[in-house]
């Protein structure tokens, strides 16, 4: 199912309505939580910990973990520089607990065993963070990640914006991270993934979604299950749409092949690549199925289902003659790489995209994000959220902001992230065979809203697949995604079948 993702206000308003009078209190909870994920990695008993507990609540949490861990038989050394004093109220009496129980603190790290801590945990600093850590914490930071042992987070690393993903300073690297209440953003997206390791929820027996509504939500197929149906028997090519791919200038013909064979693969009922370069190939060796035009006659054609602009088109005055006839069309629309660099040049093109009756699709990475915006790389990728948002409501349309943690947001402010794919993916051609997958989609008859949710999950969904299948880190081919899509589409048709039959 899709989980709920809650910024920091909304975590924020979340506790305030539930901090006042929980019993056990909202610290006890979390802090045993995190410590029945701390003994699931360790062994039985008498394994050596470090906790570095900082100066506010996530600091409160380490206590209880370390109070846990003690009393299942661990040794348990803590960490703590902070001035006691200033402790919050229920981090004061964690801290308290924890030395009613025997324990004891230590003003710096103390030195490792001979055999090295089986577990170190990061309990320093939590969401509400606004700054880069630097001193004595940043040295902490530094030398926690270094651990050999297993490395554990406390809600979220220490040093990583909640909101963002985003590390701006020291940032604790985890092989576990233990979050509380619901997901947050920063979790799932930008340096997030690399920084938390393994994520493990808990909710502390809150039902968020009673209490505030998320902003966000993760990807799941339950957001479009009902587009997940066999075929009819009585049903013929027609039934299942045309998807024109418009691309393959000069030097770039594989990119339109890619996203046309990919679209061929998820089931539009005729793929027709209209290619730019006039010496290009008359027919797809490979993928014979595939029809081809000139990319202009290609776009004068009617009862077109679908069309996908940008695979290798280049930014000749040719292309953009296309992307402006494309953007007068009325079939449902994908822009894509040259086609998003186009629009961002030209205010013509802009307006024709805000002004489209039906909302296009936008699949843009973040420097192609930064030029539709006026922007740049670097600002995009400090928020996200936000600039997928800003897309979204600029060009009226769907938007998927790609990179670690894809970011899609629909023209009504509402968001998600997809946690589907992995770095293996990094590698020429992939963003044709999304643009294939979701123009098939689009084809078959799916709103946008849906087919740019289904196609980028399964996108990723494939890629991991695959990887999993054949143990690879690098070499993974966008060629390959294309078939492992299919695949893994018809897996969802079959595990949907029963449910609608009953």
């Amino acid at each position: 199912m899709p989980q709920p993702i809650h910024t920091v206000a909304s975590i924020r308003a979340i506790e305030a309505l539930t901090l006042p009078g929980a019993v056990p209190p909202l610290m006890e909870r979390a802090g045993a939580a995190a410590a029945a994920v701390a003994l699931s990695l360790l062994p039985p008993s008498d394994a050596p910990v470090l906790v570095a507990c900082g100066p506010g609540n996530n600091g409160g949490d380490g206590f209880v973990v370390a109070r846990h861990l003690r009393s299942a038989g661990h040794r348990v050394s803590v960490a703590f520089a902070a001035d006691p004093t200033r402790l919050p109220a229920d981090a004061a009496v964690a801290r308290a607990a924890w030395l009613a129980a025997g324990g004891s603190t230590d003003a710096s790290l103390p030195p490792p065993p001979p055999q090295g801590w089986a577990l170190v945990v990061d309990a320093l600093f939590g969401i509400g963070l606004q700054r880069p850590i630097e001193g004595l914490y940043a040295d902490w930071i530094e030398n926690l990640s270094a651990s050999s042992g297993l490395r554990l987070a406390l809600d979220i690393p220490s040093g990583l914006d909640a909101d963002t993903g985003h590390r701006p300073g020291a940032c604790f690297r985890a092989d576990h991270t233990v979050t509380f209440i619901a997901l947050k953003p920063g979790l799932l997206t930008l340096d997030g993934p690399d920084h938390c390791g393994t994520l493990h929820l808990a909710t502390l027996d809150l039902d968020t979604e009673a209490l505030v509504a998320a902003p966000g939500h993760t990807v799941a197929t339950e957001l479009f299950s009902t587009r997940l149906h066999p075929r009819q028997r009585n049903s013929h090519k027609g039934s299942y749409g045309d998807a024109a791919l418009i691309g393959g200038a000069p030097g770039m013909v594989g990119a339109a092949l890619l996203a046309g064979r990919a679209a061929a693969y998820l089931g539009a009922g005729r793929v027709l690549v209209g290619l730019l370069d006039p010496a290009a190939l008359a027919v797809d060796v490979e993928r014979p199925e595939l029809m081809f035009r000139d990319a202009a006659t290609l776009l004068g054609e009617t009862g077109l289902g679908a069309l996908g602009v940008g695979p290798g088109l280049g930014q000749s005055d040719a292309a953009r003659t296309l992307v402006a006839t494309a953007l007068a069309a009325s079939p449902p629309l994908l822009l894509d790489a040259d086609a998003l660099n186009l629009v961002a040049q030209d205010s013509q093109l802009q307006a024709a995209l805000a002004g489209r009756t039906q909302a296009a699709v936008l699949t843009p990475h973040p420097a192609e994000a930064a030029r539709l915006l006026g922007s740049d790389t670097g600002a995009i990728q400090a928020d996200r959220i936000a600039a997928a948002c800003a897309l979204a409501r600029r060009y009226r349309a769907w938007v998927v902001l790609k990179g670690c943690g894809s970011v899609i947001a629909g023209p009504d402010g509402r968001w998600w992230i997809n946690t589907s794919g992995n770095p293996a993916m990094a590698t020429a051609g992939m963003g044709d065979v999304l643009t294939g997958i979701i123009c098939a989609l689009l084809a078959r008859g799916w709103p946008p809203g849906e087919a740019l949710l289904a196609g980028v999950h399964l996108h990723g969904v494939a890629a991991d697949t695959l990887c999993a299948e054949q143990g690879l880190d690098t070499g993974l081919l966008a060629g390959e995604v294309a078939e492992a899509a299919r695949r893994s589409l018809n897996h969802w048709l079959r595990a949907c079948a029963p449910a609608r039959q009953a």
